[in-house]
């Protein structure tokens, strides 16, 4: 069965258009039609964009959001003793806990104009370190949760073996996340056997950073899984950094250049400390950058070099790891924030070719964000995924703002306030600002937090 959407105003590919009519079928465009009229049957918005790809999310981790704001006993905070208490959260959660946590997030994704994410999933273990009777049980958590709420999804399950580099034995709280190859074999055969490739779901792998995987053990995987997305932490502390040179002698993106073969089915996740050689590199390997700019921000990592990337033709997208504060026009605002707190400047992140700071970063974070995903999203045309943000053409802040300027509005002033609806697959899921199933989703995770903060 087709459904068909009008869009007063859209923003296609080949830039904006008037009257547009977009018929789907199985949550897939299959015409888009500019100059159109509309049908009475027709889903209307008044200002559409494409929704927007999120390549890199723990999902758990929303529900600690605010739990880590506090000074610790040594005075000083950083991104390892975040950790610590991350560690310390996930101790009791189960998988009834994970997927209601989850669900809650991927909800409030697509409020905040996420249509896609890709969950970077490594709690694999039950509480004491045993693996469930499904070894999958919690990735098919995720895929439940995306399910439930219409996401599109990327399921990333991680590979991770050790505690430091050279193999390290794992620490008490990372018990979770331990698997060999053996075991991590059958967790991505399972669940790649209940989550078959389509246009809205995907599997690949993350072999979470070179402290937590040794290089041979790297190879060997790369060598199984010969394709799909590759997502990787790399170079995210200054301190991870160091480590590497100290056991490599290479720093951790120098290493993966290296020696990994990196090209356009990886995406390097942070990425934030990039030598001038490396940056170039990088961006001429064709993999994806994958930042996370609000995270960055709230565990003080450091600030990518997003305009010496951009010089170099660099890919990117935006994820929001942590899930402290969700919206997508608040990611690519810090983006740009950081740049010009750096340089003292103004819209940095610019081309020539497009004046809009805001519809600049769009486009890149679209374009980057489909490639590491390896969805057919990011854009309003035939073959990919029926994905569309309406913006609320009556908001006071929309006020004479049409076309890249309501980008501008949307990134720069109002932020997810101006999202009215969304579609995800072709199905109105947000309406009015407010997921379809958010009831039901709320009472659910009050339980799970009610439950996990009285156990912690």
């Amino acid at each position: 069965m087709n459904r068909t959407f009008f869009f007063e105003t859209a923003r296609l590919a080949a830039g904006w258009r008037r009257n547009v009519r977009v018929t789907v079928r199985a949550g897939l465009i299959c015409e888009v039609a500019c100059g159109a009229a509309a049908a009475p049957e027709d889903v209307r918005l008044s200002l559409a964009l494409p929704g927007v790809p999120n390549l890199h999310s723990h999902a758990f981790q929303r529900a600690m959001a605010g739990l880590a704001e506090r000074r610790g006993p040594s005075g000083t905070d950083d991104f390892w003793s975040w950790r610590e208490v991350m560690y310390r959260f996930l101790e009791h959660i189960d998988p009834d806990d994970l997927q209601a946590i989850a669900t809650y997030t991927y909800a409030d994704l697509l409020e905040a104009g996420f249509t896609s994410v890709g969950e970077f999933h490594y709690l694999h273990r039950d509480p004491h370190g045993g693996l469930y009777q499904d070894p999958a049980e919690l990735g098919l958590r995720h895929a439940a949760a995306a399910d439930a709420t219409g996401i599109g999804l990327t399921l990333l399950p991680v590979f991770y073996e050790s505690s430091q580099f050279g193999g390290a034995t794992p620490t008490a709280g990372q018990r979770r996340f331990m698997t060999d190859l053996e075991e991590f074999g059958r967790i991505t055969e399972r669940i790649r056997a209940a989550v078959p490739a389509s246009g809205a779901r995907n599997v690949g792998i993350a072999p979470h950073s070179l402290r937590a995987v040794t290089g041979p053990h790297l190879a060997r995987l790369l060598e199984h899984h010969p394709r799909g997305p590759v997502h990787i932490h790399a170079a995210e502390q200054t301190k991870e950094v160091e480590d590497c040179v100290a056991f490599t002698g290479l720093r951790p993106v120098e290493w993966l250049l290296r020696h990994a073969n990196v090209d356009a089915r990886w995406c390097l996740v942070h990425a934030t400390h990039l030598t001038d050689a490396e940056t170039t590199e990088l961006a001429h390997s064709g993999a994806v950058a994958g930042l996370c700019p609000v995270t960055e921000a709230n565990l003080g990592d450091g600030i990518f070099p997003s305009l010496a990337y951009a010089h170099a033709a660099g890919r990117w997208g935006i994820g929001t790891d942590s899930h402290i504060r969700l919206d997508a026009a608040g990611e690519l605002r810090q983006l740009e924030y950081a740049q010009r707190l750096a340089r003292r400047a103004r819209n940095v992140l610019t081309r020539p070719d497009q004046p809009s700071c805001g519809a600049s970063l769009l486009e890149e974070a679209l374009r980057g964000g489909a490639q590491a995903l390896a969805l057919p999203v990011g854009t309003i045309a035939s073959g990919y995924r029926a994905d569309f943000i309406g913006l609320d053409a009556e908001h006071a802040d929309l006020t004479g703002r049409t076309t890249d300027s309501a980008i501008d509005t949307w990134v720069f002033a109002a932020g997810r306030s101006l999202i009215k609806d969304v579609i995800a697959g072709g199905e109105r899921v947000v309406e009015n600002g407010r997921h379809r199933d958010r009831d039901r989703i709320n009472a659910a995770y009050r339980r799970t937090l009610n439950r996990l903060l009285q156990t912690a």
